[in-house]
């Protein structure tokens, strides 16, 4: 069945799969604030709270990097050879 130019098909995939798709190819930047920066990056030092930060993710979800800049996580996603895509 198609939609205008999206094709829809069923198919059952598993957890497993759909978690590696992209893997090695593309991350993703997500807008966090500093209240979430504990659970992400255990490692990271004490931030106050309120501040907009941004986090760098593989395309299964764990963390990478975290930044102050979303430029700057989208640089370390291309260094890295990763396609970088926003999460909102």
């Amino acid at each position: 069945m198609t939609e205008g130019n999206v094709a829809y098909e069923s198919k059952n995939v598993s957890l497993e799969a759909l978690a590696s798709l992209g893997e090695g190819q593309l991350a993703y930047v997500k807008q966090i604030r500093s209240e979430d920066v504990p659970g992400l990056f255990p490692q990271a030092p004490h931030l106050a709270p309120g501040l907009k930060l941004f986090a760098l993710h593989t395309a299964s979800g764990q963390p990478i990097m975290l930044t102050d800049s979303r430029e700057a996580a989208i640089a370390n996603a291309w260094s890295n050879e990763l396609q970088a895509v926003s999460v909102h």
